[in-house]
């Protein structure tokens, strides 16, 4: 009997061997995996994402404005509009400048053409087409603080150069204006020129906005 029962012992020995084995090639095989999805896990939420993240929200405006970081467009209802004199104009035309002042308490910030048309009747009706705008001048992005002025020079084509029925003229109330970007409009008087009903012809032509100062009709 001892001699039946040592085979035995020493199989199941070996088998237990193989199972201690087997376990620990397993366990192995877990506790790296495990190891390593934790430190894939941690590592990118604890750094990478946040900095570029943070780096680029904090350097895109800057770099596409000119303006400081979250530097708004300036609304309309923080503007308001004025004609100052321009350079007098040519034959058949008068130049004068559109002033946009900022009178709201932030900095704001204005680029491009602003909306323009002769507008009259006692209702703010649109006479004629609105002006065109001369795409040939500079338009840069214009930091305005608290006080400060955007001027676009606008070209007026004297009315009474036209044909009367080609033209059909009229005395205005004023013109009306839309901030680059806005859907919000400014009024401002101007009856001293005269605007065309027809759409036949326009009158108006508009250049982009600048700093204040740095207007060349």
């Amino acid at each position: 009997m001892q001699r039946r029962v040592r085979p035995v012992l020493f199989v199941a020995a070996g088998l237990a061997a193989v199972g201690l084995l087997a376990g620990c090639s397993s366990g192995g095989t877990a506790t790296p995996t495990a190891t390593a999805t934790k430190t894939v896990t941690a590592a990118p939420s604890s750094s990478a994402p946040t900095a570029t993240t943070s780096t680029s929200a904090a350097s895109s405006p800057t770099s596409s404005s000119g303006a400081g970081a979250g530097t708004a467009v300036c609304p309309a209802s923080s503007l308001t509009g004025s004609i100052a004199a321009g350079s007098g104009g040519a034959a058949g035309s008068t130049y004068v400048h559109l002033v946009l002042q900022n009178t709201g308490s932030s900095t704001c910030t204005l680029q491009g053409w602003p909306g323009v048309s002769f507008v009259g009747e006692t209702n703010g009706t649109q006479l004629g087409n609105a002006a065109s705008e001369d795409r040939a001048s500079a338009h840069p992005t214009v930091t305005l603080t608290a006080g400060q002025k955007a001027v676009a020079p606008l070209k007026i084509t004297n009315a009474e150069d036209y044909p009367s029925g080609q033209c059909d003229p009229i005395s205005p109330d004023g013109l009306r204006i839309y901030p680059p970007g806005s859907k919000q409009s400014l009024f401002v008087a101007a009856t001293e020129y005269t605007a065309c009903r027809s759409t036949a012809v326009t009158v108006l032509s508009v250049q982009a906005l600048v700093p204040e100062g740095q207007a060349a009709d």
